[in-house]
């Protein structure tokens, strides 16, 4: 396993790379022109932000999507547990709150994903971009259909999550470094909203309530160990798997009562009226 050091990195990319390719971890990671001009304007910010949080550019990082929020969270390892780097403004996607189901609805995808060093994209027409691996075990074991879904640059999306060129610099360096230090795989959870019990309430009506549900028991396991779990499917659903203790910082939502959400729901509304 080769892991690079930040100073490693910068001279790689400001001295020594052509526009090409970097091998590292057993596998090639694309660079391009505008990947590496992104990188030399960037990481000299991200680096000292980093450092005031005692992390570091090329630290394992993971990536959290709420699309009723339209946030994007970058959260970077710091020991054990993951620390919250930045939270960027989304500032398109397509589509209702929901799964993408088929090639062509317009849907941007929810569900447990992870970005690899093959899925970069610093050639993209829409600045850079990395495939957010769509359809994975899960969706194909519902037949779900779809391709080319991104996390992409500019400001206009049909299934994608668009970031604009700037927020869109800083993810994918963060990203890109992190795979160049040895992360082989970026984990990226996408969920409809934030899954509280009070949001899970407010969408009772939803036919998408029992997948919901289910992504709600991965979105607890990070909210309550501060790390990401491991991700199987079966049977159609994703299970979720950690070895780690909880963690100081985390916190598991407490569970209302009978999950009575038409119960929750009701009390939200009366709240929203005061």
């Amino acid at each position: 396993m080769h892991h690079f050091s930040i100073k490693t990195l910068i001279f790689l990319y400001l001295f020594i790379l052509p526009a090409t390719q970097l091998q590292a971890e057993g596998c090639r990671i694309p660079s391009s022109k505008t990947s590496q001009e992104a990188y030399r304007r960037v990481a000299p910010r991200l680096i000292r932000e980093m450092q005031g949080m005692d992390v570091g550019l090329g630290d394992p990082v993971f990536i959290r999507i709420f699309k009723k929020e339209k946030q994007l969270e970058v959260w970077t390892r710091k020991g054990l547990a993951y620390k919250l780097f930045k939270t960027y403004t989304i500032c398109d996607h397509s589509g209702t709150l929901g799964p993408k189901i088929k090639e062509g609805d317009k849907q941007s995808p929810e569900g447990f994903y992870s970005v690899g060093a093959n899925q970069l994209n610093p050639y993209s027409d829409y600045h850079l971009s990395f495939n957010l691996g769509f359809p994975n075990e899960f969706d194909r074991s519902h037949n779900r259909t779809g391709s080319v879904l991104m996390v992409h640059g500019r400001c206009s999306s049909i299934g994608c999550f668009a970031m604009t060129d700037f927020r869109m610099e800083e993810i994918y360096t963060i990203v890109e470094a992190a795979i160049i230090a040895g992360q082989s795989q970026v984990p990226v959870h996408i969920f409809p909203f934030r899954m509280t019990w009070e949001n899970m309430a407010a969408h009772n009506n939803s036919k998408w309530v029992q997948f919901w549900e289910n992504l709600k028991e991965g979105y607890d396991y990070f909210e309550g160990y501060r790390s990401p779990p491991l991700v199987t499917v079966q049977n159609k659903r994703y299970h979720f798997f950690t070895f780690r203790p909880l963690l100081f910082g985390g916190n598991f939502p407490a569970i209302p009562a009978d999950n009575n959400y038409a119960q929750l729901n009701t009390a939200s509304r009366k709240t929203d009226t005061l």
